[in-house]
């Protein structure tokens, strides 16, 4: 039998808060990127250029598309 248990292993309770607290940093880490990704995009206005022009096939969108800033 295995007598060489530890229950503050790496396999124990201590791997379970490492795992958990690098998923928890991440879960955080990404939200927050989210965030800043959203505030950057609704900040971002566009504009279309030649709106009468835009083929409905074989026209790009980004063309058309034209940054106000």
């Amino acid at each position: 039998m295995n007598e060489n248990r530890n229950i503050f292993s790496i396999d124990g309770i201590t791997g379970m808060l490492i795992a958990t607290g690098l998923l928890i940093a991440i879960l955080v880490g990404l939200s927050i990127w989210a965030i800043n990704v959203q505030n950057t995009t609704a900040t971002n206005f566009y504009d279309l250029k030649d709106a009468e022009s835009i083929k409905m096939i074989g026209s790009k969108a980004s063309d058309h598309i034209v940054d106000v800033k």
